[in-house]
């Protein structure tokens, strides 16, 4: 299991639950090509956390990358009014944050990306 944390671009606070479900579909869709399954997922206006499994021959760089590039690429196609927020062509932050999952009770981590957003 892991816990995958990406961060929009200046932190420009532009998610909402409907560009949450077409990041999550895409993410779904473009993990499975890397033997990686969604466990959880939950969005903040300006990043998302998404706990996943991995086979241990997942390429996990890869498909991070592969998911930014493509994702950034398809928000800015269907969800226009995001790229006029943005100031230059990127949705996410260059760097992301991947801790592995293996110390702590999955149910614990479910719960924490659970109350994302919430005050």
């Amino acid at each position: 299991h892991y816990h995958l944390v990406l961060v929009v671009k200046y932190r420009i606070q532009v998610f909402d639950n409907e560009l949450s479900d077409f990041a999550k579909e895409m993410f779904i869709k473009i993990g499975s090509k890397y033997n990686i399954s969604l466990v959880e997922w939950n969005h903040d206006k300006d990043h998302i956390h998404i706990l996943f499994k991995a086979h241990p021959n997942s390429e996990l760089s890869k498909f991070i990358n592969a998911y930014k590039s493509a994702s950034s690429r398809l928000i800015k196609r269907d969800f226009p009014h995001i790229r006029k927020k943005l100031w230059k062509e990127m949705f996410w932050s260059r760097s992301f944050c991947l801790l592995t999952a293996g110390g702590a009770p999955i149910d614990t981590i479910k719960k924490y990306i659970e109350n994302q957003g919430k005050k």
